[in-house]
C-alpha cells in the first residue's frame, strides 16, 4: 500500500471512479459530493496510518468513494480497515440525510483478549468515543461487532491459533454549510479508530469514557 504517512492522500483514483460513474449516470458530481471528496483527499492523518483510494462500490448510492489504510509500526501492520463515503442527493429515509459513511475496521487479538465479554462494548466505545473526541455531530449509527478464531490442523498444525476482531458500522455526518459534512475530521476520527484497534495510544487527548485494552497479538510483518 502506498503509504501517506500524515500527507494528503493523492485520491485520484477515486475521484476518477466517482467521475466515471457520474458519466454513466448522464450527470456532474453534486457539487456537495464534490467538495466532501475533495476535503477527504486532502486531508491529513497521523503519521503511523496509510491510506489511499481504492475502488468504490457502485450498488449502495449514486455515488461513492472509498479509502483504505493500514496501521504501521516499522515494518509491521497492526490494523487495516476501509471508509467508503456514500451520497444520494435525494436523501435516504434509513440515513436521515444525503451522506453516510461506511467502514470495516480488522485486527488480530491475542485469544484470551477475544474472550473478553465486555469485548464488543468496548470496541464500540471506540468509534463513538472517537467521533466524540474530536466533536463531530453524526445520527443513525448502527453497526456490528465480530470476534472469529483460527485454529490449525495438518500441515498448518506449528502455526499458533489467531483471534482477530471486525467492526462494521456506518453513520450518518451531521452536513454543514451547502449541505457538506466535515468529511476531513470524520476520517482524522476513523483513523483514531484505526489506531485504537491496532493497539497504539491516543495521538492526543481522548473521551475518558472510552477504556483501552492491553496490547494487541503481535502485528504482521509487511
Amino acid at each position: 500500500m502506498a503509504a501517506a504517512q500524515g500527507r494528503p492522500s493523492d485520491g485520484a483514483d477515486g475521484m476518477d471512479d466517482a467521475k466515471d460513474t457520474a458519466r454513466e449516470r448522464g450527470s456532474a458530481l453534486p457539487s456537495a459530493f464534490r467538495a466532501a471528496v475533495d476535503a477527504l483527499r486532502t486531508a491529513r492523518v497521523r503519521p503511523q496510518v496509510e491510506v489511499e483510494p481504492t475502488p468504490a462500490p457502485q450498488r449502495l448510492a449514486p455515488y461513492a468513494y472509498a479509502l483504505e489504510a493500514v496501521v504501521v509500526d516499522g515494518e509491521q501492520e497492526l490494523a487495516d480497515g476501509r471508509l467508503v463515503l456514500l451520497h444520494d442527493p435525494a436523501g435516504h429515509d434509513a440515513w436521515r440525510g444525503t451522506f453516510r459513511l461506511v467502514t470495516l475496521v480488522r485486527a488480530e487479538l491475542e485469544p484470551e483478549m477475544a474472550a473478553d465479554p465486555l469485548l464488543p462494548e468496548v470496541c464500540w466505545s471506540w468509534l463513538t468515543g472517537a467521533l466524540q473526541a474530536r466533536g463531530l455531530g453524526y445520527g443513525e449509527p448502527s453497526g456490528t461487532i465480530t470476534r472469529a478464531g483460527s485454529h490449525y490442523f495438518g500441515g498448518l498444525a506449528e502455526r499458533p491459533a489467531a483471534s482477530q476482531i471486525e467492526i462494521r458500522a456506518s453513520w450518518t455526518p451531521r452536513e454543514g454549510l451547502g449541505g457538506v459534512p466535515d468529511t476531513a475530521a470524520h476520517l482524522a476520527a476513523w483513523c483514531d479508530l484505526l489506531a485504537q484497534v491496532g493497539g497504539l495510544p491516543p495521538a492526543g487527548p481522548g473521551d475518558p469514557s472510552v477504556v483501552t485494552l492491553p496490547q494487541r497479538r503481535g502485528p504482521q510483518s509487511r
